[in-house]
């Protein structure tokens, strides 16, 4: 399999030590779990399996000492689906050994303005993910070996301005 036909999952399926995750959306409602978003919206309790799957996932990486960690980059007020994401989600989703960072831009420039969404696994692959403007998921496209460079730097920059995601929960949490 050459490198251009990978996807997503196999990026998923075949890193060996990190995949890091750069998200800039403040709505990714129409990309999954809507029901839970939906279920958070009217006020009722997470249910028990929410997240269940990527859970397993994650603690079947993170059980081999593979880091999995994410920087969001927010503006406060936070939105309906942020208050969801990070309450829900990023809670959930410790439970599987998944470490988050907060780079809060409310009251400084984005430094990473046009930066899409991306993961990087390894330092050595990098997948650019496309949303539409309804925060519907349109597919990752796999970047050649080469471009991944690029990303190492966009990962570095926002994890030297990043806070840890339970430090600024605690703080700004809604």
């Amino acid at each position: 399999m050459t490198s251009s036909s990978k996807t997503l999952g196999d990026l998923f399926d075949t890193f060996e030590q990190e995949a890091f995750r750069l998200e800039s959306l403040d709505d990714y409602s129409n990309s999954g779990n809507v029901d839970a978003y939906r279920t958070f919206l009217s006020g009722q309790p997470q249910p028990q399996d929410y997240n269940s799957r990527w859970v397993a996932e994650l603690r079947s990486h993170t059980s081999q000492g593979k880091r999995i960690h994410r920087v969001h980059i927010v503006t406060r007020p936070l939105t309906d689906y942020l208050r969801f994401e990070l309450g829900w989600g990023y809670q959930k989703n410790m439970t599987g050994g998944e470490e988050f960072f907060i780079l809060d831009v409310t009251e400084q420039p984005n430094p990473l303005a046009g930066v899409p969404d991306f993961w990087l696994f390894d330092a050595e692959s990098a997948a650019v993910m496309r949303y539409d403007d309804h925060g519907a998921f349109l597919g990752a496209d796999v970047l050649p070996p080469g471009r991944a460079a690029e990303f190492v730097g966009h990962r570095d920059e926002a994890l030297a301005r990043a806070v840890p995601f339970t430090d600024w929960w605690a703080k700004h949490g809604e």
